[in-house]
């Protein structure tokens, strides 16, 4: 985002332009990054609805693309309602502070529970979900450490994604000091089953938090894009056991790329839920045996990167559309530039010789055709059918 569409940090959402921000990250092949290109282009989530189907059309989309209708969204804000949940947006006062940083922050956040608990600094603990005795003892005892805090100083929000194992632990630790679950599907949904009774205590007490609509159940494929959150709304990861393949692992990378500290409980070398986070020692992480590690660590620190993010005006800094005679006459050269492998957008830039203006309408009208995928860092790659 550019600096220049800053304003302040408190932004609340009209009815009307929740409801068309809702329709707008519900339509076919519109992500997170895809949305705020949408409104930086178009000004307001209405007036890009409304370009959908012409800009999937002209990216090469041979069907008609899907564009949530104003009644799938209604019925959306009337379970979340029935529930006592609501819709919070990127800029809003109660949307998680630091999520905003990330490049990928949801435009839309459901909130379960005590919302006021994000607004604290924040870390998450995570582990395997099939942990051993003595993981789930420290795994509960650091996360009430972190959230009792230290000398007078204030203690932490404890993040998690309520799976079995460490994760659950961790949000029993913290129940009686602040503790935020973010769940793979909809805000609704118990999962795992065996954890309704933490999912009420959460709700009683603490804070679940979904980008996902409700009634959703979780999939294998919504558990990275869970991952981004507990990373993106915390100041640091503290991985207590996990296996080489494991989701904590993609945990802590996403917290590296997102630049949040990452922390690793050592534990021994014949056991394989340690291999994870030894490995993440040897990386560099910060070896953590006691909460003491985390505060010692976050207080040194520098804290300028986490300044509050500033509400968006996009309607204030429309930009010009490019010519339609250029984009024509550049879409197949940008095309060809395209392969499976992520490429960044800059480099394709340089490549094409065409303006930033025009490689980016382009590249829109491709993905809400569902022909390009995009990545971290401002990369993208051609879907292949």
């Amino acid at each position: 985002m550019s600096a220049a569409m800053e304003k302040s940090r408190d932004q609340i959402l009209t009815p009307a332009e929740r409801l068309d921000w809702l329709r707008l990250i519900r339509s076919d092949n519109v992500g997170p990054i895809t949305f705020y290109k949408l409104m930086e282009r178009f000004g307001t989530a209405g007036a890009a609805l409304a370009a959908l189907p012409d800009l999937a059309r002209n990216g090469g989309r041979k069907g008609r693309l899907k564009v949530a209708t104003q009644a799938a969204a209604e019925r959306e804000m009337e379970a979340l309602d029935a529930i006592g949940a609501r819709l919070v947006g990127r800029g809003e006062p109660d949307y998680p502070p630091l999520l905003a940083h990330i490049e990928d922050a949801p435009p839309l956040l459901s909130i379960l529970g005590h919302a006021h608990l994000l607004a604290k600094k924040a870390i998450a603990v995570v582990g395997a979900r099939n942990s051993s005795v003595n993981g789930l003892g420290f795994a509960e005892k650091i996360s009430r450490d972190l959230g009792l805090g230290r000398g007078g100083q204030g203690g932490l929000l404890v993040v998690s994604g309520m799976a079995r194992g460490i994760d659950a632990a961790a949000h029993r630790g913290a129940l009686a000091t602040g503790t935020v679950a973010v769940v793979g599907g909809g805000i609704d949904v118990v999962y795992p089953k065996e954890n309704a009774g933490l999912y009420d205590q959460l709700r009683a007490e603490g804070v679940i938090v979904s980008e996902i609509a409700p009634g959703t159940q979780p999939q294998a494929r919504h558990f990275p894009r869970r991952n981004r959150l507990i990373s993106g709304i915390s100041r640091g990861v503290v991985v207590v056991e996990a296996s080489p393949r494991s989701g904590s692992l993609i945990t802590a990378r996403m917290a590296l790329e997102q630049g949040r500290e990452v922390f690793a409980v050592p534990g021994a070398a014949v056991d394989p839920r340690a291999r994870g986070t030894n490995h993440l020692i040897r990386q560099g992480a910060i070896l953590t045996e006691s909460a003491e590690d985390v505060f010692e660590s976050l207080n040194s620190a520098s804290d300028t990167r986490f300044e509050d993010t500033k509400a968006i005006d996009f309607k204030e800094f429309l930009p010009t559309a490019p010519d339609p005679d250029a984009v024509g006459a550049a879409r197949d050269t940008i095309k060809k530039s395209l392969s499976a492998a992520p490429t960044s957008v800059d480099e394709i830039i340089r490549n094409c010789q065409c303006s930033h203006p025009v490689v980016s309408w382009v590249l829109l009208e491709m993905e809400l055709a569902g022909r390009l995928e995009r990545h971290p860092g401002n990369k993208i790659s051609m879907i292949l059918n």
